[in-house]
Order: structure tokens, then sequence, then C-alpha cells
């Protein structure tokens, strides 16, 4: 039997081992190079973002000239039902009906080209160049968001990790006690009260610890599944402090705002949408203007492949359109064009309001976010203080049981504050960094 109870200890602590081992670990860092790489809106984009390098590409091949080759082959036979029948020839002479058959080969390459169409085509480019880069800025914003997201779900489960630690060794000391006011108690050496107040702090304490278990392990599930990760496997968080920013929030908002403008991606991806439909006002009335384009092509042809070449034909055209009327289309295409750059122009000013409260709120939030931090590091030292002096004054008799549980209960509650607050530091520096546009990958 001794020997059964010895091999289940070394299989159990092995396996133990072993899973600790086994465990995959995730940092602050590795958890958002892994959201950049999988992050399926972040995907979808960057595959989006091929299309638009293809509307470069066309919009250049629509300067260049087009060329088209074709070929054919003809074969024709002429049969006649009976001999001495007469036919006209083409010189209006008779000739006698004879059984005949032909064959034709041919070749040709021809295209076209334009010469000018009142600047659409150039402007189609630069247009097209303009939209590239903004659907490069968007794809950073976008980046950007995932890596703000990512910080926020890893520092809820750090803060939920530190809770849920707390809440064990707060469950260990409040079950402690209990058996130890439960033996006083039968010794009459207590009230009942103090034993019912006990029995309801330590059950308290226990369903504390059961919350912030079920927090944890909620946090992690969320995370895990951000990241596209098997949320059945398990995994240890650790917060490398070297990824942690740090930031001077004492700037001045305005100095700040500029630096928001120059690095924001959604600010410059608007300045490119505002330029594009600058340009869309260019191409629409470009249908104002006369257009050229020319046509050229070179063919050959024969009764036998071996005759081709010997015959070409050249050809060259121009052939020049002036718009008279075209049902108000162009009237209606410059309308809907300048429609639209002044709504780009208002969206533009809106999403500059919107980051000068984007700044101000991110640098109110961290200045916040770093007094509460100060408060609530204070608030803890002196919660543990009053409760080591309540524990001393109750063993000494000039305290009730209630006066020392009281201010065990405040010290619980600053230690959790202090916990909110740290969590809540640390992520306002990334939501500065985030609001200033400066939110990169190994900040």
């Amino acid at each position: 039997m001794k020997f059964c109870k010895i091999t289940f200890t070394i299989i159990f602590t092995v396996g133990c081992l072993f899973n600790l081992h086994a465990q995959e670990k995730i940092s602050l860092s590795t958890a958002i190079t892994t959201a950049l790489n999988q992050n399926t809106s972040l995907v979808k984009s960057n595959n989006n973002l091929q299309t638009s390098n293809a509307a470069v590409k066309n919009a250049i091949g629509n300067l260049l000239p087009n060329l088209n080759l074709s070929s054919g082959w003809s074969w024709q036979h002429t049969t006649v039902a009976s001999q001495g029948v007469s036919i006209v020839g083409f010189q209006g002479d008779a000739q006698n009906a004879v059984s005949s058959e032909t064959r034709s080969y041919s070749l040709t390459a021809n295209g076209n080209i334009t010469l000018f169409d009142g600047l659409s085509s150039i402007t189609s480019l630069s247009q097209k160049q303009n939209d590239l880069q903004s659907a490069k800025y968007d794809l950073e914003k976008l980046r950007q968001d995932v890596i703000l997201q990512t910080v926020s779900l890893f520092v809820t489960i750090a803060n939920n990790e530190k809770i849920l630690a707390f809440q064990a060794e707060d469950q260990k000391y409040n079950q402690d006690l209990l058996n130890k006011v439960n033996e006083m108690y039968n010794l009459r050496m207590v009230a009942n009260v103090d034993l019912y107040s006990q029995e309801y702090q330590t059950s308290n304490s226990q369903l504390n610890y059961i919350t912030a278990k079920s927090n944890f392990d909620k946090a992690k599930i969320t995370l895990l599944n951000y990241l596209s990760k098997d949320v059945l496997k398990e995994y240890s968080f650790e917060i490398d402090s070297t990824y942690i920013p740090a930031i001077n929030y004492a700037n001045n908002v305005d100095s700040l705002y500029q630096v928001a403008l120059n690095n924001r991606s959604d600010y410059l991806s608007q300045l490119r949408k505002v330029t594009s439909a600058e340009y869309q006002t260019t191409i629409a009335q470009s249908g104002l203007y006369p257009s050229l384009t020319g046509n050229y092509s070179v063919s050959t042809s024969a009764t036998q492949p071996s005759d081709l070449f010997q015959r070409k034909v050249w050809s060259f055209g121009m052939t020049l359109s002036l718009p008279v009327f075209s049902h108000w289309s162009t009237d209606f295409a410059i309308q809907s064009a300048s429609v639209q750059l002044k709504n780009t122009n208002e969206d533009l000013k809106a999403l500059d309001r919107q980051i000068k409260s984007d700044v101000k709120n991110a640098v109110i939030d961290l200045q916040t976010a770093r007094l509460q931090l100060d408060v609530t590091k204070a608030a803890l030292k002196s919660s543990k203080e009053t409760w080591s002096i309540k524990k001393d004054s109750y063993i000494l008799g000039s305290a009730t049981f209630i006066d020392q549980q009281q201010s065990y209960r405040d010290y619980i509650q600053a230690m959790n504050n202090s916990i909110a607050a740290e969590s809540n530091f640390i992520y306002k520096q990334f939501g500065l960094l985030s609001a200033l546009g400066l939110l990169k990958v190994g900040q």
C-alpha cells in the first residue's frame, strides 16, 4: 500500500512538471505579434491591398497603347453539277463553270492609343496611386487598433491574475483564522458573534475567490480566441516590463495635437481621400473636352502559308471626338464629384476635432491614472499598517474582533484598488500612444 502511494505521488509530480513545461508562455510582445499575423480583419485588409496595387497597374496601362493579334483561315469549295454550264465572268464574258477549291490565310496586328482625353487618364493614375497610399494608412490604423485591443485584453488577464493570487491568499488566511476562532470558541475564549462574523468573512472570501477564478479563466479565453489560439490548451502569461512605454504625459496638449496630426494614420488617410476627391473632380471635368485617339494596324493574307508577309497592308488613323450633348451626364458627374469633395472635407474637419478630443482625453486619463496609482499605493500602505495595529490591539484587548475584521476588509479593498490602478495606468500609457498615432510594434 505504501509502495502504491509513493508510485502515485511520483506519477502525479511528474505529470504536474510535464504540464508546467508543456505550457506555452505568452508575453505581451508575442501576443501583439500573433494578433498582427492572425487577426482576420488585418488579413482581409492586407489582401484588399493587392486590389489597390492592381488598380494602379491598370491606370498605368490606360496610358499605354494596346495591341491585338488575330489570325484567320478559310476554305471554299465550289462544285458544278454538270459539264457545259456557263457563268458570267468578272469581265462580263461567258465562261465554262468548273469545280474549284480555294484556301486563304491571314494575320493582323492592330491597336489604338488615347492621345488626349482631357487629362482623365493621367489624373486617374494619380488618383489610384493616392488611393493606394490611403489604403496603406488605413491598414496601419487597423494594426494600431489591433495592438491596443491586444494590450487591453492582456492587461485584463494580468489584472485578474493578480486579483486571483491575492484572493487565494485571502481565502487561506480566513480559513486558518476561522479554524483558530472555532477552537477559541470551543474553549469559551470568544463570543459566538465573533465566530459567526468570521464564518461570514470566510464564506465571502471563498465567493470572491470563485469570482476571481471565473474572471481570470474568461479573460484567458477571450484573449486566446482573439489570437486564434486553441483555448483548450494551457498557457502562461507575462507582461514584459521592457515593452511598457515610458511617456512624458506632462507635455503641452497643443504640441501633442500636432504630433497626432503628423502621425495619426487615419488623419493621413483622410488627407489622401480629400486629394482623391479633387482628382475625381478633374476626371469628371474631362468630359467637357474633346478626345483624340489613334489607331494602327498591319495585315497580310495569302492562299498559301508560305506566301504570308509577301504582301502587307499598313494603316494608321486618328479620331477626334467633340462632346456636343451627353444628356447632362457630364454635368451630373461634375456635380457628384463636387459633392463628394465637400463631404470628404467635412469628414476631415470632423476627424480633426475628434483627434483633439482623443488627445485631450488620453492626457487626462493618463494623468488621472498616475494620481490614482499613487493614491492607491498610499492607501494600501496605510490600510496594511492599520490592520497590523488592530491585530495587536485585539490581542491586547483594546480592540474588538469586529474592529480587526473591518481593518482587514479595508486592506482587501485597498489591495484590489491598487491592482486595478496599476493595470489601468499601464493601459492608459498605450492609450495615449494610440491617440498620438505612435503605437507601433516593438514600442
